[in-house]
Formats: structure tokens, sequence, C-alpha cells
């Protein structure tokens, strides 16, 4: 084993929850709340019920878990399951930049299921999701921009980001945390291809992730042993996923820079990877009094993520796919001012006008915006106008960004939109869970959470 692997072991298994400063503490709160609607979202909407379906029919018929597209019990492992894929389908969770990982819909559903089985705390579930986030986000890193061209990295590293927010509920120690890397990154797995054909594999991707990495940290329990160096090995994570791996970052000032801090609120309901763009074209339409139809074409000057993911998709198929078209984001936002969850579902691959606009907007790489990412997306946009005008938009910060984050009264509205859209809970109960959460640190019974 590496020093940066022990040393990030060792870290993970000191850590207390009188070290966690309160503002990283209320940030996991506010995390956690927006998790939570993320997963309310989805009810009902395909391919959820498949993932309910499967957690039936395999699964007990209740358990201390709970399921919350459909409130059922189940054991931890289907909760943790189905709770992971429900919560990054409509495209609204976090987002940590610079490791470009979605910690909330891996570590949230596995730590929470797991809390709810073990009897555990509100001061508990939040240490492990803490150690969740600061363990994915440093290995998300390490991986590097290569491991992302061609694996969904909150599949891969998400398996280890959850497997240790579990690790810590069950109080491991460093020895038992080196196993358990192990073990959870020899299953890490999730590959882009599937955005090629609208499949349904990013919800599958997080379902597994949180689920094995909560498999991952029983086993470990009992005692099952995993690689000791199974990040930085010979025949390790990054021998095999990355080209420009780092594992400086794996240790990264532990216990002083809080990389949970870092982690970004989704504001549009799309691809992260369209959200600069998206809001320098808004900025830029609303500074110079434009509308859809005084524009003849913007190009996007963005990062090579953006291309290596959103690239894939020209004319989307389906609501999910249209997430992840550029053209058909900024459509929305030129057209209807907006790229929510209702102007997704009714107006994305139906409004003739989002796909007139679609069609005018392409994507070039820039070396500006190319060179501050992953640490900062950038939104760059020009726009030619009708009547000939060369118009440049800019956003160094986008919404949702901590230098332009949402506050909670932010959250709050977010929260209570996605549980109205699915109509998952009515509003009274989209309000107990609020001050449930805002509280979180006094709750003794999980079980609450349902």
């Amino acid at each position: 084993m590496s020093q940066h692997t022990q040393a990030l072991t060792e870290f993970l298994a000191g850590l207390r929850y009188e070290q966690l400063p309160d503002a990283v503490l209320a940030r996991t709160e506010d995390l956690f709340l927006d998790w939570l609607g993320s997963a309310l979202a989805s009810a009902g909407s395909h391919p959820i019920p498949l993932f309910e379906h499967y957690a039936a029919r395999m699964g007990p018929a209740d358990g201390p878990a709970r399921i919350f597209v459909n409130r059922s019990g189940s054991s931890a492992y289907f909760a943790a399951l189905v709770n992971g894929a429900s919560s990054h389908l409509v495209e609204q969770d976090d987002l940590h930049n610079s490791s470009v990982l979605h910690p909330a819909t891996v570590v949230f559903p596995a730590a929470l299921a797991a809390a709810q089985d073990l009897g555990k705390t509100g001061r508990e579930l939040l240490l492990a999701s803490v150690a969740g986030y600061e363990a994915g986000i440093r290995i998300g890193e390490f991986l590097g921009r290569s491991h992302y061209r061609i694996f969904h990295t909150t599949a891969t590293v998400g398996t280890l980001a959850a497997a240790v927010a579990v690790g810590k509920l069950l109080d491991f120690d460093q020895h038992q945390f080196t196993h358990l890397l192990g073990s959870a990154g020899t299953q890490a797995a999730g590959l882009w291809e599937f955005l090629r054909d609208a499949a349904d594999s990013k919800q599958l991707h997080t379902a597994k992730a949180a689920a094995d990495g909560l498999l991952a940290a029983y086993l470990t329990a009992d005692g099952l042993t995993g690689a000791q160096n199974i990040l930085e090995g010979e025949q390790g994570m990054a021998a095999g996923m990355s080209s420009d791996a780092d594992p400086s970052r794996l240790s990264d000032r532990l216990g002083t820079r809080w990389a949970l801090a870092e982690t970004s609120f989704k504001y549009h309901a799309s691809c992260r990877h369209t959200h600069p763009a998206a809001d320098a074209l808004l900025e830029l339409m609303q500074r110079e009094g434009l509308c859809a139809e005084d524009i003849s074409s913007v190009t996007t000057r963005v990062h090579q993520g953006a291309i290596d993911v959103l690239g894939r998709v020209t004319v989307p198929q389906s609501v999910h796919q249209a997430k992840f078209s550029m053209g058909t984001v900024l459509g929305l936002i030129a057209v209807h001012g907006k790229a929510g969850l209702p102007e997704f579902h009714s107006l994305a691959l139906t409004d003739p006008a989002v796909a007139a606009f679609r069609d005018k907007v392409s994507m070039r790489l820039d070396a500006e915006v190319d060179g501050a990412y992953p640490a900062r997306w950038l939104g760059r946009v020009e726009v030619n106008t009708t009547d000939g005008r060369t118009l440049l938009g800019a956003i160094d910060e986008p919404k949702g960004d901590p230098g332009n984050t949402l506050d909670r009264a932010e959250l709050e509205d977010k929260f209570r939109r996605l549980v109205q859209f699915s109509g998952a809970r009515s509003d009274d109960e989209a309000g107990g869970l609020i001050e449930k959460t805002w509280r979180l640190r006094e709750i003794e019974d999980l079980g609450v959470l349902a």
C-alpha cells in the first residue's frame, strides 16, 4: 500500500464527528435535502419502477430501510439500490467539479439505508456521509480526466465512496478500510457508451454503486479481505482505468480541506456540462434584450469533457437523453427562459421552436475553458444575431457553484418543486422532510425519514 492510500485510510478511520466544522455539517444537511428531492422527483418515471419491481421480487417484503419513491421498507441493500437509481434520473443531484463526481446519489442512498438498518443516529449519518464525500472526491481527482472520458466516474468511484460511508457507520479501523477499498474497487464499473443509445444504464450505474458499496462494507465487517493496493497497484484501478492518475490527490490536505464544501448544486435539470453555457446564454440574452428569433447561431466554447459526453447526442430520442443535448438545453433556455423538469418533460422533444434552436447550436473546444477544467467550469458563448452582430457571453461560476450557491430558502424551494413534480409527497409532507433535515444532528431514530 502506498503512502497516499495509507494516509487516506488512516484519516477515514480516525475521523470523528467532533472534528467536523459547523459549516461542513450544515453543508452536508443542505446536500442531503438536495439529494432527497432528486430521489423523490423520479417517482413513477421510467426506469425507476423496474428497480422497484426487482427489489420487490428479490428482496424482503419489508425491512428497516426505506425506499422513498414507494414508501416501502426493505433491506439496506435493496433500499440503497432503488434510492441510488431514483436520485440520478432527473439530473438535479449535486456535482463536485474537480472530481467530476456526483457524490450524493451514491453516498446518501448507501449511508442512509445502512444507518436505518443499524439503528444509527443523525450525527452518525452525517459523519459517515462526510467520510464518503471526502474519500470519493479525492479518488475521483486521483483517477483524473482520462478516466472520465470512458468511465462514468459516479459509477466507478461512487462504489468506493458509498463503501466508505457505510464503513464509517460500522466504525472500521484503518486495516478494515484498506480491505473495504479493495472489495469496492474491484467491483467498480460504468461506461459512457449508453449515451449513444438513450439507454437506461445511468440509473443502473448509481444503483449498483450504492448497493455494491454497501455490500463491500457489510462483507468486510464479517471478515472478507480485499486487495491492499486497489487504487495504485500494478493491476489496480489506475492501471486499468486511467492514464493521468495523480496519487498525491488521495491525501490532499486531509482534515483541513473539506472537499464536501466544494460541491455544487444543480440549477438546471440537465447534465452539468450544459450549465455554464446555459447560464452564459441566459445572461447574454437578458443583457442584450434578445429573444430566440433574434439569434442565428450559438457557438459554445467548452472543455473537452463536455464534448466527450454531450457530443454523443445529436437528435435526442428521450427526455433523459435531451438533458445531454447542448442544443436542446440552450433551446429551452432561449425559447422558454428555463430548463427545469416541466420544460424537459413537456417541451424538450415536442416544441418545434426548441428543435429549431437546437440546430443553431454547436460546441467548440476552447483553450481557456479546457485549461480551467475540471477545477472550474467556465461558461463562454459566441452568439451571432440575425441583424449581423457577434456577441460574447461569459460566466465564471454557474448558478449552484460554491461561489454562486443556493441558500437554504432556494434549496427548500427546489425541494418542493421536485416533490411536486412527481407528486411523491404532499406539500405538508415535503415541509416535514425539510424540517427533519434541518435538525438531522438531533435525530436519534432515522426511521422518521420515510
